[in-house]
């Protein structure tokens, strides 16, 4: 990639666009928190997925594929897990396998590329013990009734990256409150285990990690004390990536992370989509229903600092917008190798450097699509190449495009289950009598519905 520019991000530390410029641009290291794997993933928990995937892509760029490495977690041990297990009645190692296989599905069908390592917490327990004996032997954290916290007063930065006043920094913290705790703000790093509890020796006696050492104890095993770019969901800002701070920087003296992303919540009637207020929508559930890409292609239009709403419509407009995409290369064979000098790539590479505008690369997109509907054909190539920066537009047209003639048949489908699961038979009936007369045959068998062409 031809870069006279600079790619400039927002760092959520300083509040402010800064001039990337990596520790070392032979090994470009980026850290993103992943999913707790206990139930489905739903779109709100897309969003970061989808847009930390365009930033590898991009890094992988202008830096060489083989120079970046992209870390993404996953959380196995967890009071959550450990709740859904019991209420379900499986194990916990059933349950993480499961979810986890289920969420890796997902975001591949969502055209992510695989991260180039993803950390299981259970796999580092030792690296998490190992950094709280560093805490405490330097005054950072203390140990108490089995279990070891992490003492607040003792960074007198604490609250940079969130700049909270210290009251909401305590109800933001959901703080226990503990006979054990020295001061309201100190967090578990360790916790004794009950029973039939997870639970690994250490110290401390038997017990499990706190939350927030997992993600301090991965990112250092794998990219170093000192990294690129650690990011997340906003909702992550507080407490759990400045408790990475606190530990991070306790633990080894030096800074932790130079540049710090977060994403903005996806909406659902103006309020955040969370499994607290019910208010979700599984990427199971929605891929029932729309292509992946056009999921994809939504969460890209907007750009990922700004809050996004989901809704039918808004699927429906993207889905008609990579329409017109894709049918500008439905008659063009042309394989390009991407031209950086060519004027659309240039808008596009400035919009992509200005901290990831993802919606004026976007524009470039349609601009180039124009160009070829009125006849320049020989820009379908630069469309496809450019597209493929933000894992779009690869598939063969025709493909695309005929696949929008089913969406109405999965749809009838997904309405056909609602009414099934409400009892509401007579309209299951007739959704199946109408793909009937349609020439549409549906077939259940084990709980799952297909169909097939008469």
């Amino acid at each position: 990639m031809s870069h006279p520019q600079a790619l400039r991000l927002y760092n959520t530390l300083t509040r402010a666009k800064e001039d990337f410029v990596p520790i070392d641009p032979s090994r470009v290291r980026m850290y993103v928190c992943g999913p707790t794997v206990y139930d489905f993933a739903h779109i709100g928990n897309a969003r970061p997925v989808i847009v930390f995937d365009v930033l590898f892509r991009l890094l992988r760029h202008l830096y060489g594929a083989e120079r970046v490495t992209y870390v993404r977690n996953i959380t196995d041990v967890d009071d959550k897990i450990n709740a859904r297990a019991a209420e379900r009645g499986v194990s916990i190692r059933d349950l993480t396998e499961e979810t986890n296989a289920i969420f890796q599905e997902d975001v591949r069908a969502l055209g992510c590329l695989d991260p180039t390592v993803q950390p299981r917490a259970t796999e580092h327990i030792a690296e998490m013990i190992t950094l709280i004996e560093r805490l405490i032997g330097s005054g950072h954290a203390y140990a108490a009734d089995g279990h070891a916290l992490f003492s607040v007063p003792s960074m007198a930065d604490y609250g940079r990256l969130s700049r909270r006043p210290l009251d909401e920094m305590i109800a933001g913290a959901r703080v226990d409150v503990a006979p054990y705790k020295k001061g309201d703000m100190d967090f578990v790093l360790w916790k004794p285990s009950k029973g039939s509890e997870p639970g690994w020796d250490s110290p401390w006696g038997r017990g499990r990690p706190g939350w927030h050492i997992e993600c301090s104890a991965m990112s250092w095993k794998m990219l170093g004390e000192s990294f690129d770019i650690h990011g997340g969901g906003q909702d992550l800002q507080f407490p759990h990536h400045e408790n990475e701070i606190a530990q991070s920087e306790g633990a080894s003296g030096s800074r932790f992370v130079n540049y710090w992303m977060h994403n903005a919540f996806v909406r659902v009637d103006e309020e955040k989509m969370s499994k607290s207020l019910g208010n979700f929508f599984t990427v199971r559930d929605v891929l029932k229903k729309y292509d992946p890409e056009v999921v994809r292609f939504f969460i890209l239009r907007a750009h990922y600092r700004s809050p996004l709403n989901y809704s039918d419509a808004h699927l429906d407009d993207a889905k008609a917008a990579l329409t017109r995409l894709y049918t500008a290369l439905k008659d063009s064979n042309s394989e390009t190798a991407l031209d950086w000098n060519e004027p659309h790539a240039k808008r596009f590479q400035a919009a992509m450097d200005d901290d990831f505008g993802t919606p004026e690369a976007v524009a470039v997109l349609f601009e180039l699509a124009h160009r070829v509907n009125s006849g320049e054909k020989a820009l379908a190539g630069q469309l496809k190449a450019l597209g493929g920066v933000l894992g779009l537009l690869q598939r063969e047209p025709h493909e695309f495009l005929a696949g929008k003639a089913e969406d109405w048949i999965l749809r009838a489908i997904s309405d056909r289950e609602t009414a099934r699961k409400n009892k509401d038979y007579a309209a299951a009936d007739r959704i199946r009598k109408e793909l009937a007369a349609k020439g549409i045959v549906l077939e259940d068998k084990g709980g799952k519905t297909t169909w097939r062409r008469q």
